[in-house]
Formats: structure tokens, C-alpha cells, sequence
């Protein structure tokens, strides 16, 4: 009974030890890793940095207890746009991962030809 590689789509294979050391040490797995930190690592220091800036500015500043429109402060605003950069990150991620899973099956395929 042939096994098929597995997939973002599909069920995945059992694999031993061995074969994913295999696989961890290919370049193209190399390569998914790099192309994931890259991405992964500044939007996660982007999220950080824009999510406690409320809490310290509200703490130790009064610089967005201005007036933006009205009765509302800029400190609204801010927490207003800490969903919408949420919902956009989720958004980036959603498409990016598409591409970390088409090469994650190159990667699969591949050593399903190797094992051939």
C-alpha cells in the first residue's frame, strides 16, 4: 500500500525519528524555518511594542488624555486601533501561511520522490 506524503490538506503521516531529522536537516526545511522567523519575529515585536504602549502611556503620560473629537481621548483611539492592527495581523498571517504551507508540501513531496 503506497503512502501518500503528507499535506497542509491531508492527514498526517506517522514518521520516525529518523526521517524527520532527515527532513530538519534539509536546506528546504532550513529555508521554511528562515522565511518563518523572518516573518514571525518583527510582527511579534510590532504587536508587543503597540499593545503595552497603551498601558504605559496611560500610566506615565498624559499625552493621550487629549482631546481627539469631542469627549473622546486619544487613548480611545489607540485602544480602537490595537484591534484593528489584531485583526490585520491576523489577516497578514492568514495569507502568509498559505505560502509556509506550499512549502511545507514541496518539502513532504520532496522526500516522498528521496524515499522512492
Amino acid at each position: 500500500m503506497d503512502k501518500k506524503p503528507s499535506s497542509a490538506k491531508s492527514t498526517p503521516m506517522k514518521r520516525s525519528s529518523e526521517e524527520y531529522s532527515q527532513i530538519a536537516r534539509s536546506s528546504n526545511f532550513q529555508a521554511l524555518l528562515r522565511a518563518k522567523k523572518r516573518f514571525i519575529i518583527p510582527f511579534t515585536i510590532c504587536f508587543f511594542c503597540f499593545y503595552f504602549a497603551l498601558p504605559i502611556l496611560t500610566s506615565y503620560t498624559t499625552i493621550l488624555n487629549q482631546s481627539f473629537y469631542g469627549s473622546i481621548t486619544w487613548a480611545w483611539v489607540f485602544a480602537f486601533l490595537q484591534f484593528v492592527m489584531t485583526w490585520s495581523f491576523c489577516m497578514i498571517y492568514y495569507k502568509k501561511a498559505q505560502q509556509f504551507d506550499q512549502l511545507s508540501d514541496h518539502i513532504l513531496k520532496e522526500k516522498a520522490r528521496d524515499a522512492l
